[in-house]
């Protein structure tokens, strides 16, 4: 069998006997050490600006590290690839688009030839390193020109691309000036993946007004001579082995979590810092929760875990310096000698300490402004005792809410119907939660991580390659 070529902005370390934490990085590692592979990115190293921009520094071959039948690769950046294709289109530019964010986008040309120039650099290296039966796996929006600088350089090979964040509409697209050709270069790929339904179409919506592509039958789109074919892939969780690593974290930790909550009921959320998850509508939709319920005072607290991200981007030190000012406000408006209601920790934790987390808490609050899927929800409810579960407070703009219908859906701008989604969720009887987390463990064994690894491999394989379309 033809070997998995994994492409993504960063790479997973390899640490024998450990567990890769993250969707992602979970994912593909189980294909590739199914199949033998290697799995290809930045380094997250940069280098001076000590060559001329678009040649490959001399002295930077991709590091290579090996565990069985998989070998990752990673590649160093100059600092000004990383200004101009990390910090400033990726995440400058895409990101906010992304997630119909359009005021916080701005666009420079200059950072999008970066883009396209980093997209090539990453191509020059692969193109040394794949077989002609290799298959390509790229993921994300840090890679949207890979196939077209691929094929510039003769790569015949199947190449797809999976997209974790939501996509948008063309009208929300079209804010980027350079979005034509965006959307020109994505058309080489052989296969695109999406989170949703509502994705793929406004994908769809605008291949077919903006470029004049023709929808086929099974997603397939044709554009002048090209067949591009789309798919919808809901990423989804290990469920199996969550609940036992929820299970034997929560045997040694949960009863002194437990005694140190005091009876109180915990509401949980866990978000990277950013200004796409919804924490300000949060953190003022549960002021108003205490507001309007004052019974729940003293008998409630509220745990915002939001680890910090992209610390060198000012809207996110701007994002950051607001929440520890909410949280301190909202304390001092409810707080008392023996209680704390709302406790805001800026810092990571490992997954195998978020999981007793998970397990005590009566509520998952998850509600993001727009999320591709949002693997936080998932997990909560597989961290869940199915004889005492907790509930699902959970946004309509998640990609997780087209699958977890048995959730409390909410709109994050509502601060009135979050609240009173919030008391809804901490009266729910017994019968009517373990109805609820039934139905929704079960669209999670259907969706798992597995079964997204193998429906879009098995989709990609079966494709023919771009010398037998010709």
């Amino acid at each position: 069998m033809s070997r998995l070529v994994v492409v993504s902005n960063r790479v997973a370390p390899i640490t024998e006997g450990e567990a890769t934490a993250g969707g992602l990085a979970a994912g593909v590692m189980d294909a590739l050490r199914h199949s033998g592979g290697l799995w290809f990115g930045w380094s997250g190293n940069t280098v001076p600006d000590v060559v001329p921009p678009g040649t490959l520094p001399p002295g930077l071959p991709p590091a290579i590290a090996r565990s069985g039948p998989v070998t990752l690769y990673t590649t160093d950046l100059t600092r000004r690839d990383y200004d101009d294709y990390y910090r400033g289109f990726a995440n400058g530019t895409l990101w906010p688009i992304l997630h119909d964010q359009t005021a916080l986008s701005r666009f420079d040309r200059g950072e999008f030839a970066g883009y396209r120039r980093v997209n090539a650099h990453f191509a020059r290296h692969l193109a040394d390193l794949i077989g002609p039966e290799d298959v390509i796996w790229a993921h994300d929006y840090h890679l949207l020109g890979l196939a077209e600088a691929l094929r510039a350089l003769g790569v015949t090979n199947r190449i797809g691309l999976f997209l974790h964040t939501p996509w948008p509409a063309p009208s929300v697209l079209m804010a980027v000036p350079a979005h034509a050709e965006l959307l020109r270069a994505m058309t080489h790929y052989d296969l695109i993946g999406f989170q949703t339904e509502r994705d793929r179409q406004a994908f769809g919506d605008y291949v077919r007004r903006e470029m004049g592509g023709e929808e086929l039958p099974g997603g397939v789109f044709r554009v002048r001579e090209r067949s591009l074919r789309t798919g919808v892939y809901p990423i989804g969780v290990q469920v199996e082995a969550l609940r036992a690593e929820a299970r034997t974290a929560g045997a040694e930790r949960l009863p002194a979590l437990r005694a140190s909550l005091a009876g109180r009921s915990l509401v949980m959320s866990v978000d990277r810092l950013d200004y796409s998850k919804g924490l300000r509508q949060r953190f003022r939709a549960y002021e108003r929760f205490l507001a309007e319920h004052p019974d729940w005072h003293r008998r409630v607290e509220f745990l915002q875990i939001a680890p910090p991200s992209r610390a060198d981007v000012e809207a996110y030190q701007v994002i950051r310096r607001e929440l520890e000012g909410e949280a301190g406000r909202i304390n001092g408006r409810f707080a008392e000698l023996d209680w704390t209601p709302l406790r805001y920790l800026n810092r990571s934790f490992p997954r195998n300490a978020l999981m007793p987390l998970y397990a005590a808490a009566r509520v998952g609050l998850v509600t993001p402004l727009r999320d591709g899927m949002n693997l936080v929800a998932k997990e909560y409810v597989a961290a869940q005792d199915p004889e005492d579960p907790g509930v699902l407070v959970l946004s309509q703009f998640a990609g997780a809410a087209c699958e977890m219908a048995s959730a409390l859906l909410v709109n994050p701008h509502d601060e009135a119907g979050v609240a009173a989604a919030l008391e809804q969720a901490l009266a729910m009887p017994l019968a009517e939660r373990r109805e609820r987390h039934a139905d929704l463990l079960a669209v999670m064994r259907r969706n798992s991580l597995e079964r997204w690894r193998d429906r879009f491999v098995a989709d990609l394989r079966g494709l023919p390659t771009a010398a037998q379309a010709a």
